[in-house]
């Protein structure tokens, strides 16, 4: 499963998108961290690693309700085209 995990102190949250095992706790010893997200900027900063997400999701990990928001509004740029001189 790909969800958050809480980091950050009290009254701060600060969160890591990790991919774990689902019955594991939330703040348990995840296999890959795929990302960030820090709500208290604004606008929210979200980092994501797009390959290893798609790596992740091809080999049958779902996404939490929460971090399939965060993907979709944050979708992985296109690939910069090189131009011929």
């Amino acid at each position: 499963m790909i969800r958050l995990a809480r980091f950050g102190a009290t009254k701060k949250p600060f969160y890591r998108i990790v991919v774990i095992e689902k019955d594991r706790a939330r703040n348990g010893r995840s296999i890959e961290v795929v990302g960030t997200y820090d709500p208290r900027k604004n606008p929210a900063a979200v980092s994501l690693e797009h390959d290893r997400i798609k790596y992740w999701i091809s080999v049958g990990a779902q996404f939490s309700d929460r971090v399939a928001k965060l993907v979709a509004k944050n979708p992985a740029a296109a690939p910069a085209e090189t131009v011929a001189a």
